[in-house]
């Protein structure tokens, strides 16, 4: 009925009359998605210095943080709507809610500096290698790639969705299927593989706790999967479907993770590796092999290209979520909760920009970019880590106290599942402090001191400040509901 009271006319197009029937995803759809939105080549690099060993240090988070994750936030999303704000702010207190939404928008504080670090040094072997270990040229990139990120996100630019989506195909399944056929020819040929590839070497030599440290970067490599769980509503029988989709995700990232770094691992010796340039060796080292190395240039701009395309997308995302809950709560003051004419978040993103340049002078500060780019990866992790605590905290909490609150999903023992989670996160924290080994030739307590004031500062200090300081006026009016807080925060799309 309309306004006056007289019937609503009937849409146009074939579809006039009819009632237009529910749309449900399947769960191949969905395992597709989830895979696009976790799966990434920038990771590689990491792994591959443990060569045969990083099928095992892949594995084992999978096991213990990835399923976990997925199963849990699954049953969260399909009964509570509002994104992991409505679900700490619901299971544990409103405080903790505000916690967890603001650690996933600090996460990409210290994410797009990392990004961007792999953007700079896969144009540094478009342009010319040797600026790949080059501190100065890395910060540059970083800043002049991201302000203009927050130039055009700031106009309220649409249709960049598309170009992200398509960076799984641009710069993550083609740059990969290629690295992976051209190392095993490259070993078919008789070529000899940089690391070790026997039955001894499948587990990671233990050299004390630093020898596991790079461990922690992979549960990052993981991290997002709660966002996906939103997609449980859409489909016909979440309860078997779900858990088939997961699966299938969970193989196909571990496929797209271990392989190129294992091709990687043949190619490149690990004391020759680069964190941050890891991939364009690799690619460089191949392709010279078979007198291709004119692709080189071609393989960095599509990696390039895909990274800044979901940089884009998910820049404005996570501030996007804080700054609904802020306007909705008062968390924030009321300079950060302005918008500019088109409703973005400017002045959140301005000033996530300054912390974001003073992060990218570390690369020209630090002698060894390498190192830099690792640090940041850990702080990355430690925050958002805090996230995942919280959730797996109130999702118990949540079927205690709320055993029968319709669910599209029940997880499967979701208390053991969170206790698994809940204990790999805190462990994966706790070691995330430690120098890995490495970068053993710095000092120890110079890095614990940059990670823990990171980590911990930004996670936990600030947003403590905001809300001990928070004033009832600091609320705004707002149209935006809390469910349009659910916004994408998972920085490994962007990959």
């Amino acid at each position: 009925m309309s306004a006056g009271g007289a019937p609503a006319k009937p849409a146009a197009g074939p579809s006039r009359g009819k009632v237009p029937k529910a749309v449900f995803i399947s769960w191949i759809a969905l395992a597709l998605m989830t895979t696009s939105s976790v799966a990434s080549l920038r990771p590689a690099p990491t792994m591959a210095v443990y060569g045969l060993a990083s099928v095992f240090l892949y594995i084992v988070p999978a096991i213990v943080f990835l399923l976990p994750t997925s199963l849990v936030s699954a049953e969260l999303a399909s009964g509570w709507k509002g994104g992991v704000y409505n679900w700490v702010a619901t299971g544990i207190s409103k405080p903790m809610g505000f916690l967890a939404v603001w650690c996933q928008f600090a996460m990409t504080i210290f994410y797009y500096p990392t990004l961007l670090g792999f953007v700079a040094s896969t144009l540094a072997y478009v342009i010319n290698p040797a600026l790949a270990s080059n501190g100065v040229w890395t910060a540059l990139v970083i800043m002049v790639c991201y302000w203009s990120g927050v130039f055009i996100s700031s106009r309220g630019t649409k249709g960049v969705a598309g170009l992200a989506s398509g960076g799984l195909i641009i710069g993550t399944l083609i740059p990969g299927a290629i690295l992976i056929f051209l190392g095993a020819v490259y070993l078919g040929q008789g070529n000899p593989s940089a690391a070790p590839m026997t039955a001894a070497d499948l587990l990671p030599q233990w050299a004390g706790l630093a020898s596991l440290v790079l461990i922690v970067n992979n549960f990052l490599s993981y991290s997002g999967m709660e966002m996906n769980a939103v997609h449980v509503s859409e489909m016909r029988n979440p309860g078997k479907e779900f858990p088939k989709a997961m699966f299938l995700a969970m193989g196909l990232v571990l496929l797209i993770f271990i392989l190129p770094a294992l091709a990687i691992s043949w190619i490149v010796p690990a004391d020759e590796l680069s964190l941050t340039a890891g991939v364009m060796q690799a690619f460089d080292m191949v392709f010279a092999t078979f007198g291709w190395q004119w692709l080189t240039p071609i393989i960095g701009i599509m990696l390039v290209a895909a990274s800044l395309g979901g940089m884009l997308t998910w820049l404005a995302g996570p501030s996007k979520g804080l700054l609904l809950i802020s306007r909705q709560e008062g968390y924030l003051p009321p300079f950060l909760q302005k918008m500019n004419k088109k409703g973005v978040q400017q002045n959140l993103l301005v000033t996530q920009g300054l912390v974001t340049t003073v992060i990218a002078l570390g690369y020209a500060l630090i002698p060894d970019v390498s190192s830099a780019y690792w640090i940041f990866s850990v702080i990355t992790t430690q925050v958002y880590l805090i996230m995942y605590l919280l959730m797996f905290v109130a999702a118990v909490r949540l079927r205690r106290q709320h055993p029968d609150h319709p669910r599209g999903f029940r997880a499967p023992i979701l208390i053991g599942l969170c206790g698994v989670g809940f204990t790999a996160s805190l462990l994966a924290l706790l070691v995330g402090f430690i120098p890995p080994s490495q970068f053993g030739g710095g000092n120890p307590i110079v890095y614990f001191l940059i990670v823990a004031g990171g980590a911990l500062g930004l996670g936990l200090l600030v947003p403590f400040l905001f809300y001990r300081f928070r004033k009832p006026s600091w609320k705004q009016p707002s149209n935006a509901s809390v469910e349009e807080s659910e916004t994408p925060n998972s920085p490994e799309v962007a990959s």
